[in-house]
């Protein structure tokens, strides 16, 4: 019998894989000993897995943080949290007991320096030396960097894409991220942000998005976000997507949640177990697919009581559990990291990675943001480990256009650092804009990662491409409230 098999193709012995520029490892999750922390070292495991316990344990301020740390951390780094809250931060602090246990999770000589290091502190607890002293802000940076607003079909409703829409129905979460894209609208007011508020009443919102719904048959698809649908009380949100479920062209469903990561003692709280099993089982009989996406962005966020709480929501007849990252400097922008945090998805919690959007153009968060040309070599690096199912789409949410692939450029003045895109639909706002469709849009690059030529065209021209962009945005303002009228008349 003739051998199939070159022996110029043998299969490689284990050893041989270590050449690969990533080498795969099965990791098992970890739950850090929260009694290591000065503050905690007396709790139980029935308090710890408490939502409650949780709930009234959130660092809220420096002084609570440093009645929980004590002298695990310097106070140099307390006086530089308190100077960046004052000056530079866009969401007030609010971070989960069960977050700030996994920030240096292991022992270290060096606490301090290890706080200072640690990914998910960078992004939950920012401080004033993290953010960059030269473009501490992009020229373009603006409170609302995806112009959702301008897009509400009702308040809260934005109807960006043709077949789907992102109802806003609360504005608070159980954990504040420093990079939120909705730190115009999201959390409370900051010594730098006057944040906006709702108009209408709760329920009177949530009204007239389900009212919307049923006059507009297209959609078919609705994010219910925030905020993080965790902070709503259940018997409420359970109304709404009884509500969704009964009108019939919608046949996706997608609860927006962190707190999947951030609490997820929440989402193994019996009642809300109960719940999701009526909203499943309802969503099932009718054809709908109801999904949980949630937000993480490293690989030691993913813990035992965070795949617990995901199978509880696969029990209880969740379709699919997803990820949906922020591609962050100092946070997670290698291959390495990627791709940890990826298996730590897939291989320990069953959670899909989704997305990776790079973060958005916000107030102060040049130091977080990586240019288009670093995404895109990330995107190239990650192909081929993963299952093609479960490989992330790094994306960039392009203003007036929506998610792209980083691949999907139009043109890109890497010297400027300028990407310009185009798109195949009309966003809410745009259907009576003929050109809406032939328009090129653009990106924005960090200006301390362009060569220096690029770098010194943004000192002498920043003002100018502002008063620019000020124009159009202006413009596109008024296109809407003129495409809002013909809809009232």
């Amino acid at each position: 019998m003739t051998d199939l098999i070159s022996p110029d193709l043998a299969v490689p012995e284990p050893s041989d894989l270590a050449g690969q520029p990533y080498a795969y490892r099965r990791a098992e999750l970890v739950e850090p000993d929260w009694s290591r922390i000065p503050g905690w070292k007396d709790v139980t495991v029935e308090e710890w897995r408490s939502v409650q316990w949780q709930r009234a344990h959130c660092v809220k301020n420096v002084k609570q943080l440093r009645d929980v740390m004590g002298d695990l951390v310097d106070e140099r780094f307390y006086d530089d949290l308190t100077r960046d809250q004052a000056e530079r931060a866009t969401m007030s602090m609010l971070l989960p007991p069960q977050m700030l246990n996994t920030i240096v999770p292991q022992g270290a000589s060096d606490y301090t320096e290890a706080f200072y290091a640690d990914p998910v502190r960078r992004y939950m607890l920012p401080v004033f030396s993290d953010r960059r002293s030269d473009w501490p802000s992009h020229p373009h940076a603006t409170r609302d960097s995806l112009h959702e607003h301008e897009m509400w079909a009702t308040e809260g409703l934005t109807h960006r894409y043709p077949t789907k829409v992102l109802a806003e129905v609360l504005p608070t979460c159980p954990q504040y991220c420093g990079h939120c894209t909705r730190m115009d609208l999201v959390g409370n007011s900051t010594p730098v942000i006057d944040k906006l508020k709702f108009v209408a009443k709760p329920q009177t919102r949530l009204d007239d998005m389900l009212d919307y719904l049923r006059r507009t048959p297209g959609v078919r698809d609705v994010v219910v976000s925030g905020g993080d649908v965790a902070n709503m009380p259940w018997p409420r949100l359970e109304a709404f997507l009884g509500s969704l479920l009964e009108i019939e062209n919608i046949r996706d469903i997608r609860l927006a949640t962190k707190a999947l990561m951030g609490m997820p003692q929440h989402w193994l709280s019996d009642d809300v177990r109960a719940g999701v099993e009526r909203v499943s089982r309802t969503a099932r009989e009718r054809g709908v697919m109801m999904a949980i996406h949630t937000h993480v962005n490293a690989a030691q966020s993913v813990t035992p009581l965070v795949a617990e709480a995901t199978k509880a929501m696969f029990d209880a007849g969740i379709r699919d559990v997803r990820n949906q990252g922020v591609l962050m400097r100092g946070v997670n922008d290698s291959v390495p990291q990627l791709l940890d945090l990826c298996f730590a998805l897939l291989d320990g919690a069953t959670i899909t990675p989704y997305y990776f959007y790079m973060c958005d153009l916000i107030p102060f968060s040049e130091h977080w943001r990586v240019s288009v040309r670093d995404a895109q070599h990330l995107q190239h690096g990650i192909l081929g480990y993963l299952p093609g199912f479960a490989t992330p789409r790094i994306v960039c949410d392009v203003p007036y256009v929506g998610k792209r692939w980083v691949h999907q450029l139009s043109e890109y003045d890497e010297v400027r650092g300028i990407s310009y895109w185009k798109k195949n639909y009309r966003t809410g706002i745009e259907q009576q804009d003929p050109e809406a469709l032939n328009r090129t849009y653009e990106y924005y690059d960090p200006i301390d990662t362009l060569p220096a030529a690029g770098r010194e065209w943004w000192k002498q021209h920043a003002g100018t491409s502002l008063a620019e962009a000020e124009r159009r945005a202006a413009a596109s303002r008024q296109a809407a409230e003129s495409q809002k009228l013909l809809q009232i008349n």
